[in-house]
């Protein structure tokens, strides 16, 4: 194997800094490594044919079982993380990576792998990610604070100014002045529809009071309004009842996502979609526009797709990018859906 006798073989695996595995071509485990042994404190035989699997976290292995599976009737690499029951009695995170293997007649032996614990990582993760819910929802609700602020005090204050100087025109002769302080009335009038469209775009009460689809056709159309783009919305089989975190994750998604590519995509005409499927509900937005490199963009600061990547990860979703220069952005979100939900018809 690997132009390696399989005793040599054997001795450099058993001397390796990670845990190592084998399958033959029934899918079967041949063979673990000693590291692989004493991680789980059994004998070799205990994990021989499907034993391995006994170590795994039960909420794990059909997933683990089903990434396996499919990468082996593919005969392609495969990359999955799980819990693994260590010989202390303590579940540690695992980043399991394998390849297939060939005879030197170039047929297929079966799979190899590494296992690697994780589990330090994996902590850390978790504690940034509660950190970063916590920002996030720390930045809602100041959002909300602020939308108040200016729709109950700075808008009436504006209008009473307007009244004001309305009044003060009837009463002048000048002609000039009293265009002047027409101006000043129209300018005033448009500064508290801009500040109600700021107070929107902080905290839309849409969102809580009608739900997702009916926020983000009014978003669109507002969007399509103040921008003269075309917005071409369509919404279809959304649940009935989200979570008002899925909510507000998908709204804020599509905020920063149609945002961007008016901002950056050289085009006037976007496609959004917004769809429920079984087990999820998915986001898309779509250009036709510049693109851009997906692995320079990632560090650009403005595009927040690190931010929109984020909120996915706290409700469970994903994000994907498809762009490149010249050929169009496509963005999608998914977010996976509570086995409660249920869904309504088309809108």
């Amino acid at each position: 194997m690997f132009g390696e006798s399989e005793d040599r073989f054997r001795r450099v695996a058993d001397t390796a800094p990670v845990m190592i595995w084998m399958s033959g071509v029934d899918k079967l485990c041949s063979y673990c490594n000693q590291g692989w042994l004493e991680f789980t404190g059994r004998a070799l035989d205990d994990e021989l044919g499907n034993g391995w699997a006994d170590r795994l976290h039960p909420e794990d292995l059909p997933r683990c079982l089903e990434t396996y599976t499919q990468a082996f009737d593919r005969r392609e690499p495969f990359r999955m993380e799980y819990r693994l029951l260590r010989h202390d009695g303590e579940y540690r995170w695992i980043l399991d990576q394998g390849v297939p293997r060939f005879n030197t007649d170039g047929s297929f032996a079966g799979y190899i792998g590494s296992g690697v614990d994780v589990t330090e990582r994996k902590l850390a993760e978790e504690a940034l990610s509660r950190v970063s819910q916590r920002l996030i929802e720390a930045q809602e609700q100041e959002r909300s604070r602020l939308a108040r602020e200016l729709h109950d005090d700075i808008k009436q204050r504006l209008a009473f100014l307007a009244f004001t100087l309305e009044a003060l025109k009837q009463g002048l002769p000048a002609a000039e002045l009293k265009q002047q302080i027409g101006n000043a009335c129209k300018q005033v009038v448009d500064l508290g529809s801009d500040i109600q469209a700021l107070s929107y775009r902080l905290h839309s009460p849409r969102l809580e009071l009608l739900g997702l689809v009916k926020a983000a056709t009014d978003f669109c159309a507002e969007l399509t309004e103040q921008q003269r783009v075309n917005i071409d919305f369509h919404a279809d089989n959304i649940p009935q009842r989200l979570s008002q975190e899925v909510s507000l994750c998908l709204f804020r998604v599509l905020q920063e996502a149609l945002q961007n590519a008016i901002e950056h995509s050289g085009v006037r005409c976007f496609g959004v979609l917004l769809c429920g499927q079984e087990n999820e509900v998915e986001l898309t937005v779509r250009d036709e526009g510049s693109g851009f490199e997906l692995e320079k963009a990632i560090h650009r600061p403005g595009l927040g797709l690190t931010s929109m990547r984020e909120r996915l990860r706290l409700v469970g979703g994903q994000l994907s990018i498809d762009s490149k220069p010249q050929h169009g952005t496509t963005i999608r979100a998914r977010v996976p859906l509570s086995p409660s939900a249920k869904s309504i018809g088309s809108t």
